[in-house]
């Protein structure tokens, strides 16, 4: 062993190897599409082999190629299909592929592991660098939330904004936040209006903080263009940026007038419609933290209480932070902050505008579809606002329900609404999953869709990206005949046996299998209702077959995961790390709006470590954000 170590540290056999991994191995498995599960957010992040970045470095795909030696036979035991894997058969038995893989599990196999840190240490630790995340554009709800405390205006004028696209599940990723004209000038009609208001009755919000002595008082015009402009821009104002402003008053003939001129243009200017977080010396750093920590957990600009923390510089150690988010968090706006949060990671915006079909489901209505919203929001708000173990999303054994929402689930309706109602012993509903918000918009205006619920599953629960379908594919389903009515999870069938589906669907159907007994609009439900119509006639009613229901599903990849209901499915999630640490993932990718990337993973850990440890409290994983320093990386402190 000590001729083979020194071999491999010197200039003998295995930096060839290495370059032999690279070249030949590491394309071979790009080729047959490993990387699409295999990443960090891929549907196997919870397995030992993860790809780099996709533009990693050599010596990153090296690294990758050395961390393969535990994995073992399963590296060719697993793609060609010996060994039972989630994602089929990708590579041929027998194949040149194949005999590289057996060649680079040869080279690894007689390596110890003191030899394979040594190779790691000679290629280095790889580097890897975060965006740049330091201009972000305010999303609509921050704007309407901002101009509420900055104007007294509860218009929300951002709801006739263009709508926001959701990129990485939410609304507020960087890389998604262009200037398209259209938005560009609905910005410049909302700040005319907004502007025209403020001043419509007289001073009626207070926004000047001294009585003119006449319109041309130039002492109360500057304390009105600091005090406003300290505000809207969330920091003091520059010289050159006052005397802009004297600029745009002056001439106007009355000092309100004057007045509503400077918030017009203020409201148009980007360092009013961006986290610009440097002012114009360079030197804004303690009134950037006291932004990010308002938006954060209040979704709106600071309050003057925060600006004077700032003005003292207490914001820049984490022990300040925390002092200033106790008293954010216990406002009623951390509550409005956190629903914007719950509602974008959970997709309760789909709510609103949630259809069915009329005759198959009588006691729908968007009241109905808002007592859905209402319920999950109030369990939110009870398992943070009480410090309760936050999994128990997935696992509560109890609803805040409506009297109609109780009749959907077959309970007694509750002496009030929206009360606490314990489910029965032995319920297959509980949590999230077993929700009317979550089983009836993850699903068709008629019929259930398991590939819906079970992508969500995959991608909200667990940050494991499912690849769309390939180009030109027929996403259709066979409709049931008289001759063959079947049910939803035997036409889906077709996915398995379609092999440009089957890669994909395999990960996703198998999670929505198990909570076919709930039909498209959340009830219990023991057989499937089938309409098959005649297409030669229309006018003739609908012939009706009533099928079992069969509820067998599993997590493809997640050992021990076969679950019959929403019960089971929550209590298997709630336990698994990777749920876990994914509702961390989902919450950083908010804060900071954007995706983590591999250099946030000691970031991550540590936050997944603060929230597990403190039993699941969700109001711990906010603080753990607040104390962290990358709430304050990249701000100039020079």
């Amino acid at each position: 062993m000590r001729i083979l170590l020194a071999a491999l540290l010197g200039q003998a056999c295995f930096p060839q190897d290495l370059t032999f991994f690279s070249e030949k191995v590491y394309p071979a498995l790009e080729a047959v599409q490993c990387r699409a599960c295999h990443t960090r957010d891929g549907v196997a992040s919870a397995t030992r082999l993860q790809f780099p970045e996709k533009d990693a470095a050599e010596a990153q795909v090296r690294l990758f190629g050395l961390s393969l030696a535990p994995v073992g036979r399963l590296l060719i035991d697993k793609p060609t299909n010996r060994a039972r894997h989630t994602g089929g058969e990708r590579i041929e038995p027998g194949s040149p592929q194949e005999k590289l893989l057996e060649r680079w599990v040869n080279m690894l196999a007689p390596l110890t592991e003191p030899a394979l840190a040594a190779l790691r240490s000679k290629l280095g630790a790889p580097t890897t660098a975060r965006p740049n995340q330091l201009v972000r554009r305010l999303t609509h709800s921050q704007y309407n939330n901002t101009v509420r405390d900055l104007l007294g205006d509860f218009s929300r004028p951002a709801q006739r904004f263009p709508t926001e696209d959701y990129v990485d599940g939410f609304k507020n990723q960087l890389r998604n936040q262009s200037m398209p004209p259209l938005l560009i000038e609905t910005y410049s009609t909302a700040a005319e209006k907004l502007a025209l208001n403020a001043f419509r009755a007289g001073d009626v919000q207070g926004l000047i903080p001294c009585k003119p002595a006449s319109a041309a008082d130039a002492a109360c015009r500057d304390r009105f263009i600091g005090s406003f402009g300290l505000r809207a821009f969330r920091r003091p104002l520059g010289k050159e940026e006052i005397a802009r402003y004297r600029a745009a008053f002056d001439g106007r003939g009355d000092f309100l007038e004057g007045a509503r001129a400077v918030v017009e243009a203020m409201l148009q200017s980007p360092k009013f419609l961006f986290h610009l977080e440097a002012g114009p010396d360079g030197r804004a750093v303690d009134h950037a933290i006291a932004s990010r920590l308002s938006y954060l957990l209040w979704d709106s600009m600071p309050d003057a209480a925060l600006l004077e923390e700032a003005s003292k510089g207490v914001l820049r150690s984490a022990a300040g932070r925390e002092r200033a988010a106790l008293r954010l968090i216990d406002s009623p706006r951390f509550n409005e902050s956190l629903d914007e949060f719950f509602n974008q990671w959970l997709r309760l915006d789909r709510l609103p505008t949630l259809s069915k079909e009329r005759r198959r489901f009588p006691e729908f209505s968007s009241e109905l579809a808002a007592a859905m919203g209402e319920e999950t929001r109030l369990l939110l708000r009870h398992l943070v606002g009480n410090g309760r173990n936050f999994m128990e999303l997935l696992t509560a054994d109890y609803g805040f329900l409506s009297s109609d929402l109780a009749s959907l689930y077959g309970l007694p309706a509750p002496g009030g609404q929206f009360e606490l109602v314990k489910f029965p012993a032995g319920s297959a509903r509980a949590g999230f999953l077993g929700q009317g918000a979550f089983l009836a918009a993850m699903s068709g205006p008629l019929e259930t869709s398991p590939t819906a619920r079970g992508i969500f599953v995959r991608e909200q629960l667990l940050c494991q990206h499912v690849p769309p379908p390939p180009p030109g594919v027929d996403t259709n389903l066979p409709d049931p005949t008289e001759e063959k009515p079947s049910s939803r999870r035997q036409r889906l069938a077709a996915h398995v046996e379609n092999a440009a589906c089957a890669s994909c669907h395999k990960l996703m159907d198998p999670i929505g299998f198990g909570l076919e007994g709930f039909d498209a609009l959340g009830r219990w439900r023991e057989k499937e209702t089938i309409l098959v119509h005649n297409s030669g006639n229309e006018r003739e009613p609908a012939k009706k077959f009533e099928l079992p229901v069969e509820t067998g599903g599993e997590i493809a990849g997640l050992p021990g995961s076969a679950f019959t209901d929403a019960r089971k499915l929550g209590a298997i999630l709630a336990a698994s790390p990777v749920c876990q640490e994914c509702i961390v993932r989902q919450y950083f990718r908010y804060a900071f709006g954007r995706k983590e990337t591999a250099a946030d993973q000691e970031t991550i850990a540590a936050l997944f470590r603060t929230f597990r440890d403190s039993g699941f409290r969700f109001k711990d994983l906010v603080m753990a954000v607040v104390r962290s320093p990358e709430l304050v990386r990249g701000l100039d402190d020079n």
